[in-house]
């Protein structure tokens, strides 16, 4: 499959934490990173996702924000 989408960053389910209606995935980056990702529960399951699993976060943003105190 071909994207649009330009950061596609590689790497492993680290973590799948079970809500009511969403999950939160972390993903190991290949790059020695994590990423977190908020998807619904359907998601997870129509994806068969897994910890262990590779898969590819795909990161499509108009802004990025920076804080600190």
């Amino acid at each position: 499959m071909r994207l649009s989408t330009r950061n596609q960053l590689t790497g492993t389910v680290a973590s799948i934490k079970d809500g009511a209606v969403m999950a939160v995935v972390t993903v190991d980056l290949d790059g020695g990173q994590q990423v977190t990702a908020s998807i619904t529960m359907d998601a997870v399951a129509d994806l068969g996702l897994q910890v262990g699993q590779p898969v590819t976060a795909l990161v499509k943003s108009t802004e990025v924000m920076i804080g600190v105190e």
